[in-house]
């Protein structure tokens, strides 16, 4: 079925994707029940959105460097069983201290999900494919969010809240089997890999243009402005993304007067769309590169339009009265915002070698989610004091829009390195 193994690699991947939103999801769908049972104000409930991020950005990091050193299979295996059981344990929170407690571990588990995920992209796909491996790796988690408003909320009305967290986190760990015995960390030494698919990968490999030596160490990559100003324009992609995965289902109900039924419906649209918009975002920066030969000119020209696009969106979304003009521009949102997804971790491929692309990659996404820390969270606070949205959507359009004057000004190869750009 499968004539290359790096494509069951990558749809293993795919799969994960999807059960990684899907978890992550399952709160906000389930927050107004999970909110009345536990009695949550909209501060407490802000607070524990961010609390799944103190220990997921921290991980990040730490999950992409450890993905350097042990090898991406072993620590995606960790993940994947880490946030699949605290999934489970949020079922069980009796309190705001304890789903507090419960989900800074689940942020613990999906922390080196992405950083791994593009460390195993670097280690099986030739650098022509990279932004599209990418892409179909990340496309299922969008797609998760999709799964995750109809199953979650048919399971909170029927059964309760606590049953959604049961059923998500049993899928991770029946994926966690397939992933143990099909995937490994280097196509160069597993065995079931062809020669001819070895030899194919190992011509295509990436070659750094940031600027600094082959010998140079991690710390050097860390401080480069164009890891760097990827990191801020990420921070500003996620921004939105965690106000939109946090708050909006909410916001359905709260100030659009949608039933649980009808919101869990309604999300669905914008995930699909973002779908689309991951898929695209890796073809999209790949054929320009392919057209271009200039990576990081094929990489910044889909990042700054889209994220561009998401910005405006996000903020006209706030002014509407509507929840059928409020969810069209933030399916409008997600889509532009998505079609960014790709582009960031293929940034990071362009510009770093291959032995620091999981401790680069960690460290970017972790500075990007910090977003999640702050945002749900200054965001619950926003709508307590001001009873209304519109100002939270203000401020997560414009955040991304720095992000894209960050990109405009210092993503470009450094001189001297065009000829790396175009290997």
């Amino acid at each position: 079925m499968w004539k290359k193994r790096r494509h069951l690699v990558i749809f293993l991947l795919f799969l994960a994707g999807i059960i990684n939103y899907m978890d992550r999801s399952a709160l906000s769908i389930a927050a107004p029940a999970v909110a009345a049972d536990l009695q949550l104000t909209p501060s407490e409930l802000g607070l524990i959105f961010s609390s799944f991020f103190f220990g997921y950005a921290i991980f990040n990091f730490i999950g992409g460097y450890m993905s350097d050193r042990a090898g991406p299979h072993r620590i995606f295996s960790l993940s994947m069983a880490v946030w699949s059981a605290f999934c489970a344990l949020t079922g069980m929170a009796t309190g705001f201290i304890s789903m507090l407690l419960v989900r800074i571990g689940f942020g613990v588990g999906e922390g080196p999900f992405s950083a791994t995920a593009n460390k195993v992209v670097s280690n099986w796909f030739p650098r022509r494919e990279a932004g599209s491996a990418i892409g179909v790796a990340n496309a299922g988690t969008p797609l998760g969010g999709a799964i995750a408003g109809p199953l979650v909320g048919y399971c909170v009305v029927n059964f309760g809240w606590r049953v959604s967290f049961f059923v998500v986190a049993a899928i991770g760990f029946v994926w966690l089997l397939f992933w143990l015995w099909l995937a490994s960390s280097d196509p160069q030494t597993d065995g079931r890999v062809t020669p001819a698919e070895r030899s194919d990968i190992a011509a295509d490999r990436p070659a750094p243009v940031a600027g600094a030596g082959h010998g140079a160490g991690l710390g050097t990559y860390l401080k480069n402005p164009v890891v760097l100003a990827t990191a801020f324009a990420f921070f500003g992609y996620n921004y939105i993304l965690f106000f939109f995965l946090t708050w909006f289902p909410s916001y359905l109900i709260q100030a659009r007067g949608l039933s649980m039924h009808d919101m869990s419906l309604v999300t669905v649209i914008p995930w699909i769309l973002g779908c689309i918009g991951l898929l695209g975002s890796g073809f999209t920066t790949d054929l320009i590169y392919r057209r271009t030969g200039d990576a990081l000119f094929s990489r910044k020209i889909v990042l700054t339009t889209c994220l561009g696009i998401a910005a405006v969106a996000i903020i006209l979304a706030g002014f509407m009265t509507t929840a059928t003009s409020a969810v069209a521009l933030v399916a409008i949102t997600v889509f532009a915002l998505y079609m960014t997804g790709a582009i960031y971790w293929a940034i990071v491929q362009d510009v770093v070698p291959a032995r620091h692309v999981g401790g680069v990659g960690g460290f970017v996404h972790g500075l990007a989610n910090t977003a999640g820390i702050i945002g749900p969270a200054v965001t619950g606070f926003m709508v307590q004091a001001s009873g209304s949205f519109t100002s939270a959507f203000m401020l997560a359009g414009g955040i991304a829009v720095l992000g894209v004057v960050a990109v405009t000004l210092f993503v470009r190869a450094p001189r001297g390195a065009a000829a790396a750009s175009h290997g």
